[in-house]
């Protein structure tokens, strides 16, 4: 039986909640990381200087049905501190992606990434039935690099020369993968983790 295609749900831990991306997260985003270089550097897409800018981001991901946005928001302070996706979605081969995901620099090795991995996780292999979930970054990140490998994902190679970056620059892409039979595992290492 193929897996089921994720829809727009909430998804609540002990620090964050991930729920379906609105622009009424737009002024909460622009505060974690608006106009921050180091936040949209790996990105593949300019900075947002103002926060009409991050609302154009914000809608064109919105208007995209390829994807399924989520705002992530710390529990602590209620606002919204970077957003995150399903994409690449193939229910009946039962695989696909989280990515687009950014976090404000505050948030950066903290528990935001790891729980908002592990609910994303959780809710794709458990109970949408997905096999396979990749995860992908630039080669030069190395810092996503080692945040993907501690979720226990497995770095299966590199498309060289993939996508231009807003530089000009061609970005060769690391390739990660978490399947099915080895998510028990690494959902323990998570939430010892937390």
């Amino acid at each position: 039986m193929p897996a089921t295609s994720p829809r727009p749900v909430t998804l609540t831990g002990r620090h964050v909640r991930v729920e379906p991306l609105t622009p009424a997260h737009l002024d909460d985003l622009f505060a974690a990381g608006g106009n921050d270089d180091d936040v949209w550097r790996w990105l593949g897409t300019p900075t947002p200087r103002t926060p009409q800018e991050l609302a154009s981001k914000l809608d064109a991901l919105l208007a995209d049905a390829s994807y399924v946005p989520f705002a992530v928001v710390h529990l602590e302070t209620g606002g919204a501190v970077g957003w995150t996706t399903y994409m690449d979605v193939d229910a009946a081969n039962e695989r696909l992606e989280i990515g687009s995901t950014w976090y404000g620099r505050a948030h950066w090795r903290t528990a935001v990434n790891t729980e908002t991995k592990l609910l994303l996780l959780a809710h794709a292999f458990e109970d949408l039935g997905m096999g396979r979930v990749q995860l992908k970054t630039d080669h030069l990140n190395e810092r996503s690099q080692q945040a993907i490998a501690r979720l226990g994902a497995r770095r299966e190679g590199v498309l060289r020369r993939h996508r231009r970056r807003p530089d000009g620059s061609w970005r060769d892409t690391v390739y990660f993968s978490l399947l099915a039979d080895e998510w028990p595992e690494a959902k323990k290492r998570l939430a010892a983790r937390l």
